[in-house]
């Protein structure tokens, strides 16, 4: 009875006609499917959907709609003039008129009107303009900033869809940038900005970047194989994996986000390696003077499990992502997962047909220099049976060393350094936290009751005094200074338009009266200036005033989150629950990315955890061995550790790609030891000596690995010109990652295997009649 894998193999070949048939059709719907795909551009997609920190968020943009705003600054020497003013309301009213503009608001627009230009003679205006510097103002009196509140996506039966409703921001976003153009210094900064032009640049790269990738991964494997047709191969299953990988994502209705930049270039990953495998087989099986139609078959038979184990491996690797709390990387996890699958089908479909269609170019060529490796190869094995211990000790040495500098890892805190220096993006934020007040926006939210009155206001303006006070951060002296910016609440108007203070205006009904019919008055002449700080939630009908918060964008992730803990202790003791009213909230753009970040790291150790685990059971099932997975699990390992302490030393910090790098190189590194210790183990099964088998391993899935390495380490540095940093560090880092891992499996692993051989030699003769059988052994009964 023939063994599964020789069926498999057989089945493959005689069908491969109708295979490459079903394949184009595959091609052909995954591509119209894939045309349902959307990018998704909001700041609540990076969290998993029932993180608790997004309940207040939700609660502000349902009540404020908060998120939709953008700041237009420039800067006028004559700002506070009579002529600077009226030139702020005519821009303020341009921006007003624009599409997609619900309104603006500026200095402009005050119940003083031109008079808020008289700081000096007019105690009222020195007070607006005190409470608006930092928001409207710049502290330099030059620097003007209107206030831009973009248009709420519509409802009901006619809504559009989420794409064409971000295209609709994207548009007014463009429309405020080429006005603010023609100003000095004029620029335009926020959340919808940023995200608008994050995005904008993702679509783009992952066009580019993925065609790129595969581009200079094919020039490398035309260079090694030197063989058309053999160049055809590996792109034909890396083009069908992807678009049918688009294709599956978009059937079940998964959305792209800011990581999916890089899904083209895992599926290249995953489709080169396993098909550059099939190559160095195929051309052994060649110069063993097989005819080509026994050679694929005899090739596919051999490699069918490892292939097998090796998908296997990636989709657990990548699937471990999925544990993760930011949303992006969950998703991430989640399309790559469906990738690798897509290759192993994309593989059974096209090689066969690829390999035998036609006489032209059937074999693969051994690269210019092929000798030199193999005597370097070689050589490599006999130094490594003749002194396993100090190789391994060295080793062991060298990486304690760079491991030690992930002491020194730190999370990048700062959203902005996602971008380049050059980038626009970072240009308007630069403005924003030198002249504003700071990029960091965020805000907290009070429960209101039936009415606003003196004891509600007063009771905010302990709190904002509190805050004002007692956040601090220690300066370049180690002295506590104010770490908040600017904190400003309906309190701090009253207080600006009000001739009594609010202390004489709690608890009396005189004082409650004044309070309503001040109210009455902002409301009336400022009405974009009192929706600003009273909002009503739709969802329950509940009032919540606004206190708004500025802090400095660029600060270490400890500083910021002892920020944050200073103000939501604050908060809690000042607006704790009661029995007629919730707590206070503390939320915004700055709070839910210093969470980000946080969780970044604690979910890379996670997600790496898991994906060791996964596949350390996976290969002990498929050995037979614990021992066996645990040897193939440290060469890969170690790589991902150095590498981090790398970075460690090097002051460089993590980021959202650099947090998806320690689960996904295991996924994919391990697949190098895998076929490594198939071909090992077969030449033991066949009775080799240590030396042989090592050899022979070195020569075949050794081969291979620095190939389908070079390949991808090439492919890989396309992502490295992207726009997006994240994008860039994941790319370098898998290039040093690949590379560490092509070390690990060509010299840690084949040290570990002399060291550790008399115990691993008994088991490779094993059954080979369940899925569950070694790997290994099974390709080795299809031998001669």
């Amino acid at each position: 009875m023939q063994a599964v894998e020789q069926r498999v193999a057989g089945w493959l070949v005689r069908h491969r006609t109708p295979l490459a048939i079903l394949a184009v059709v595959v091609m052909i719907v995954s591509v119209a499917a894939s045309r349902r795909l959307e990018f998704v551009r909001s700041i609540d997609t990076m969290f998993d959907r029932t993180d608790p920190a997004l309940v207040p968020y939700r609660r502000m943009l349902r009540a404020f709609g908060s998120s939709e705003v953008v700041l237009a600054a420039y800067v006028d020497p004559d700002l506070f003039s009579p002529s600077g003013i009226e030139r702020l309301r005519a821009l303020t009213d341009t921006l007003a008129a624009l599409p997609g503009i619900a309104s603006a608001t500026s200095l402009a627009d005050t119940p003083l009107g031109n008079r808020i230009i008289e700081t000096d003679t007019s105690p009222t205006a020195r007070r607006l303009v005190a409470l608006l510097e930092g928001y409207a103002v710049g502290t330099d009196h030059r620097t003007a900033a209107v206030v831009c509140v973009l248009k709420p996506p519509a409802s009901g039966p006619s809504q559009k869809s989420a794409a064409a409703q971000q295209d609709l921001r994207a548009d007014a976003i463009d429309r405020l940038r080429a006005v603010m153009a023609g100003l000095p210094s004029g620029t335009v900064a926020g959340e919808p900005v940023m995200l608008r032009d994050g995005f904008a640049m993702l679509k783009r790269d992952g066009n580019l970047l993925g065609t790129a990738s595969a581009v200079l991964a094919g020039a490398v494997l035309l260079l090694s194989f030197r063989s058309l047709r053999w160049l055809a191969v590996p792109l034909a299953v890396v083009l069908l994996a992807l678009w049918s990988t688009r294709g599956v994502l978009a059937v079940i209705g998964l959305k792209l986000t800011m990581v999916a930049t890089m899904l083209s270039a895992m599926v290249t990953v995953v489709a080169i390696a396993t098909v550059v495998h099939v190559i160095v087989e195929f051309r052994r099986q060649r110069d063993d003077g097989l005819p080509p139609a026994a050679a694929i078959e005899r090739t596919i038979s051999i490699l069918f499990w490892p292939v097998v184990g090796s998908i296997a491996t990636d989709v657990i690797g990548f699937g471990s992502l999925i544990a993760s709390r930011v949303g992006p990387v969950h998703d991430f996890g989640i399309m790559t997962s469906v990738g690798a699958v897509m290759v192993l089908v994309a593989a059974a479909l096209v090689i066969p047909f690829l390999t035998l269609w036609g006489r032209y170019d059937t074999d693969p060529q051994r690269a210019w220099g092929e000798g030199v490796l193999e005597l370097g190869l070689d050589g490599l094995v006999r130094r490594i049976v003749r002194h396993p211990g100090p190789i391994l000790f060295a080793s062991t040495l060298l990486v304690a060393a760079a491991v030690a500098g992930m002491r020194w890892l730190e999370v990048e805190t700062d959203f902005t350094r996602n971008f380049r220096r050059s980038s626009p993006v970072v240009a308007s934020y630069d403005m924003v936290e030198s002249r504003l007040g700071g990029a960091g926006v965020w805000d907290i939210l009070l429960p209101a009751g039936e009415a606003i009155d003196g004891n509600v206001l007063g009771a905010m303006a302990r709190l904002e005094q509190r805050l004002r006070t007692e956040v601090t951060v220690p300066d370049s002296d180690g002295r506590p200074v104010p770490a908040l910016t600017k904190v400003m609440s309906l309190a701090d108007v009253m207080a600006a338009v009000s001739p009594i203070s609010l202390e004489s205006l709690q608890s009396t009904r005189l004082g409650n009266w004044l309070v309503t019919g001040a109210l009455e008055m902002i409301q009336s002449q400022v009405p974009q200036l009192s929706r600003t700080f009273i909002g009503r939630d739709p969802d329950d009908g509940s009032t919540w005033l606004r206190v708004m918060l500025r802090a400095h964008e660029r600060q270490p992730a400890t500083q910021k989150r002892a920020i944050i803990d200073q103000v939501n202790r604050i908060v809690a003791e000042e607006f704790p629950a009661r029995a007629d009213r919730p707590a206070g909230e503390v939320t915004g753009f700055f709070v839910l990315l210093a969470q980000l970040v946080q969780r970044m790291l604690s979910d890379q150790w996670l997600t790496f955890c898991l994906a060791a685990g996964g596949i350390f059971l996976l290969l002990a099932a498929s050995f037979r061995s614990p021992l066996i997975a645990a040897v193939a699990l440290v060469p890969n390992a170690l790589p991902i550790f150095v590498v981090l302490g790398l970075l460690g030393w090097a002051g460089e910090r993590i980021n959202m790609g650099t947090a998806m790098i320690a689960a996904v190189s295991m996924g994919l590194s391990v697949d190098s030891s895998i076929h490594y210790l198939a071909s090992f183990r077969r030449r033991l099964a066949s009775g080799q000596p240590i030396a042989a088998a090592l050899e022979t391993a070195h020569q075949t899935a050794g081969r291979a690995m620095i190939f389908s390495t070079l390949a991808l380490v090439v492919g890989f540095l396309a992502l490295t010109t992207s726009g997006f940093i994240p994008t860039v560090s994941f790319g370098a880092l898998s290039c040093l990652t690949l590379t560490g891992g092509l070390l690990g499996n060509l010299v840690v692993l084949p040290v570990l295997l002399s060291l550790l051989a008399p115990w691993i030699r008994p088991g490779c003769r094993t059954d080979t009649n369940t899925l569950h059988s070694s790997l290994s052994a099974t390709a080795a009964r299809s031998l001669p």
